[in-house]
């Protein structure tokens, strides 16, 4: 009994966690307008 009211608990706080992370929102901020390289170049 005392791991399922712990397993609960754990999921409340888990799912507390996530709502308060989503109201909050992703800061404020810019991104690059450069493209990142995902290859390397080639050489001369």
């Amino acid at each position: 009994m005392r791991a399922l009211i712990a397993a609960a608990t754990g999921l409340a706080l888990a799912i507390a966690l996530v709502v308060t992370v989503g109201a909050v929102g992703s800061p404020a901020g810019r991104t690059s307008p450069e493209p990142l390289l995902t290859t390397v170049p080639s050489h001369p």
